[in-house]
């Protein structure tokens, strides 16, 4: 079994999700270069260097470690990935952009450890539902055990605040959930509660309602609140059906903020056009319905649940960041899985995809 193959379709949907994000990256790093940008260098350093290659690196390290281990050593990972995304808020150790304190400062460098608590929360997740297989559909333990387990990610992530982050634990959490066996009575009581929670955080935090009202009316604001929707909408509708060409985007080198970051959908629908678009939604879309065949034939509750869960974490973040770019979700500032800029979570997102693929090494035998 140590030796089994990894399924190469989920290799190969993981590979060319990567090799083409790093396309789209390149074309798109050409705008901030045109620009005259300073760091452009260190940024792409940084992306494809440190990002790509210790994602890949990382990626075969889970590959080689046996996914079992992961159970084991459950709560310390989410111990410590939660004690990490508190110390943001310790002075002079945590930094602060765009008006979210989620960053700690190392030198140079900068960690974003939101990101490092997604797969310790998925982890954990399935680690204790595995552990509870036969009490999951309790009041106490499953639901309770639920509740239990998001507590503090939901406080610090909402402290911080880094909602988009919240949005993809609390899908690939409740995803877990339900392959686990929850009732739907509890699930619906945990809409209830997700709704509720939202309500009030439209109610405490300004900056959410301005993006609420950016995405219910989109034509107000264009040249504040809803630029980066205008101008991302003005860049995926001029590439047409078969788009300007690779390379040949105009928005990325005038208004379209973040180019290289959250808006980098945009500069591919510009570029690839409509066809285009539509291969990367499916590539995701193929890459989660392979994730969860794995988890379906996984030889034990907690591989499966893994597999769900990471599957869910890495096509939901790719799926809200397409869905704000089209005006179709509000902007949460969410990057492109395997594409946008951004070291952390391109290292956590390629070590994700190593331990699936580990998972998917011990795929029942006689399926394929």
């Amino acid at each position: 079994m140590r030796h089994a193959r990894v399924d190469k379709m989920l290799a190969l949907l993981i590979g060319m999700l990567l090799v083409g994000g790093c396309f789209i990256f390149a074309s798109a790093a050409f705008g901030s270069l045109a620009k005259g940008s300073t760091s452009i260098t260190s940024i792409v350093f940084s992306h494809l260097v440190l990002g790509v290659g210790g994602g890949i690196a990382l990626l075969f390290i889970a590959l080689a470690v046996e996914y079992q281990r992961w159970r084991k050593f459950a709560p310390y990972v989410f111990g410590g990935a939660l004690f990490i995304t508190a110390l943001v808020f310790v002075p002079h150790l945590g930094g602060s952009h765009g008006g979210g304190q989620r960053w700690l400062w190392l030198g140079r460098a900068s960690l974003q450890p939101s990101e490092i608590l997604k797969i310790a929360t998925i982890v954990m997740a399935a680690a204790y539902f595995a552990a509870m297989r036969d009490k999951t559909a309790t009041l106490r333990y499953g639901l309770g055990g639920l509740l239990a387990i998001l507590a503090l990610p939901v406080l610090l992530l909402v402290a911080q605040p880094d909602i988009g982050t919240l949005l993809v634990i609390l899908a690939s959490i409740f995803a877990i959930y339900f392959a686990a066996g929850g009732r739907w009575r509890d699930m619906g009581l945990v809409v209830v509660i997700g709704l509720l929670g939202a309500g009030a955080l439209l109610l405490y935090k300004p900056y959410l309602r301005d993006r609420v009202a950016t995405f219910l009316n989109p034509a107000q604001g264009q040249q504040t609140q809803s630029f980066q929707l205008h101008q991302s909408l003005i860049a995926i509708g001029s590439g047409g059906v078969l788009g300007r060409g690779f390379g040949q985007g105009i928005q990325k080198f005038t208004y379209l903020p973040e180019p290289m970051g959250d808006s980098i959908f945009a500069v591919a629908g510009e570029e690839l056009g409509l066809v285009g678009s539509i291969t990367i939604v499916v590539l995701f879309m193929l890459f989660a319905l392979r994730g969860y065949y794995v988890a379906a034939h996984t030889p034990d509750l907690f591989g499966g649940l893994l597999a769900v869960g990471i599957s869910t974490y890495l096509a939901s973040e790719a799926f809200i960041n397409i869905a704000a770019m089209l005006g179709v979700a509000p902007l949460t500032g969410i990057p492109l899985t395997f594409v946008s800029q951004g070291g952390s979570a391109m290292l956590m997102s390629l070590m994700s995809a190593g331990i699936l693929l580990n998972v998917s090494r011990h795929q029942r035998k006689g399926r394929s």
